[in-house]
């Protein structure tokens, strides 16, 4: 443990000493919220109250057990509790006995809930791991945000980087008269308005790495960063099935329907349980006790018509007793307290029908749109990629009728201008994309991951 501990001091000293920051995936990102996101854990805490509540409703078959002890003296009138006559000498006094109740029949009631306490359990867990696909898909949409805003970035700057080219170009040719002054404060302009745009990318770099890192629950944002990879569309087979098939894969995994599912069992059980009410109950009780009395005198056989006062340990053996019995109860009238809780358990099984229907309908309209969203996605990215290719053509064409002063630096700067525009787009719908399947895919029971 020590040797482990060392060890990892000593890379995170080095880390520190080089300066690198720590550059995440999306899996170590995932698995971060996973660990640490609080809702997670007061989920995790519900589930652990949970299996409380199932060792309780064990605890109900199991027969109660009660023991008691009493000691004290008086002085003055008093009853002797041995001979139940009264005294007026100091007398001193003990009692104790054990206590034993079982419960032999209550209308299936611990029956039931036991059952009961098992599927809240099962609930809870449903729920728990509901909750963590729910994350890992919002961590994915944070992780793919920073990713496409560091890619505008890196295009902008490269972007910056070719216009300052131009700028020296034109600054030459103005110098040498070829070109009109007028050409060089347009390309300056054009250099200017893409070192705001840098700045602005940047900012927005920032805010998404915020983002991430709030989602995550990670304060220190300046030492937060994602692993700088490119990523193309993946392919993906999913899409090759219909949008009822993706549905039906869903209906089976889907922690959330699940859910719905138990909860309406659920509710069933507590329909039963409420209807024990108007059964019979019949339990059984053992009790043993045994008393102490300091002024207790008993016929002594030693001598005849003499008495004497045994002491503690024989009078424990000589006082002691044992009773038992069974208490049937029968219910008859009770305000109608039990018809009208039947009453309203019948409605919570109607009400938890109804929203896994509802829950059932959401995910089939969720997943209908979702593959709507993701065959959109794929037009739109092909066509911006379209669109790119033919801005980039065009603003090949306008270089060269610029640099032998067939175009003015406006002309110039409008063609550079839509070429910009046509890489933000690719970036945009490229993204969009990916996480639309990604979105699709994770419907379909695949984990969330970029490969």
């Amino acid at each position: 443990m020590k040797i482990r501990i060392i060890t990892l001091l000593c890379i995170l000293s080095a880390g520190m000493l080089t300066g690198q920051l720590r550059k995440w995936t999306l899996e170590e990102c995932v698995r971060y919220a996973e660990d640490n996101n609080l809702t997670i854990q007061q989920f995790e805490l519900d589930l652990e109250n949970a299996e409380i509540d199932k060792s309780d409703a064990i605890g109900n078959f199991i027969p109660g057990l009660n023991g008691q002890l009493n000691g004290g003296g008086n002085k003055g009138f008093t009853i002797d509790p041995s001979s139940n006559l009264p005294t007026t000498e100091a007398i001193t006094t003990a009692n104790g006995g054990v206590t034993s109740t079982v419960s032999l029949f209550d209308g299936l009631r611990n029956v039931n809930q036991l059952r009961r306490a098992k599927m809240n359990a099962l609930a809870n867990e449903y729920r728990l791991q509901n909750l963590k696909d729910d994350i890992r898909l919002n961590v994915a949409v944070a992780y793919l945000q920073v990713l496409s805003n560091k890619e505008t970035l890196k295009v902008s700057r490269a972007q910056l980087a070719a216009t300052q080219q131009d700028l020296e170009r034109t600054r030459a040719q103005v110098e040498e008269g070829v070109l009109p002054e007028g050409d060089l404060l347009e390309v300056q302009a054009t250099a200017a308005n893409q070192e705001q745009q840098i700045i602005n990318n940047e900012n927005q770099v920032l805010l998404s790495r915020i983002a991430l890192a709030q989602l995550l629950q990670i304060t220190d944002y300046q030492n937060f960063d994602i692993a700088d990879e490119d990523y193309d569309v993946p392919p993906s087979d999913v899409l090759e099935n219909s949008p009822k098939v993706i549905y039906e894969k869903a209906l089976g995994w889907r922690k959330d329907i699940k859910f719905s599912e138990i909860n309406v069992e659920l509710a069933k059980k507590d329909l039963q349980i409420a209807k024990g009410a108007q059964s019979p109950t019949l339990g059984a009780f053992f009790q043993y006790n045994t008393r102490y009395s300091s002024n207790l005198l008993l016929p002594d056989p030693d001598n005849p018509g003499g008495v004497y006062t045994p002491n503690f340990g024989d009078q424990l053996w000589i006082l002691d007793g044992i009773s038992y019995g069974a208490q049937l109860n029968i219910p008859f009238l009770n305000g109608f307290n039990t018809r009208n809780n039947i009453k309203r358990s019948q409605i919570d099984v109607r009400r938890a029908e109804l929203q896994l229907e509802q829950d059932k309908l959401d995910l089939e309209t969720n997943v209908n749109q979702a593959y709507v969203d993701v065959l959109n996605s794929a037009k739109n990215y092909e066509a911006a990629v379209k669109t790119l290719e033919a801005r980039e053509l065009s603003y090949d064409y306008a270089k060269e009728r610029y640099e032998v002063g067939l175009l003015n630096a406006f002309d110039f700067g409008v063609a550079q201008a839509r070429v910009d525009n046509a890489k933000a787009e690719v970036i945009r719908t490229k993204y969009l994309y990916i996480f639309r399947i990604k979105v699709i895919e994770f419907y379909f029971g695949l984990p969330i991951a970029l490969n």
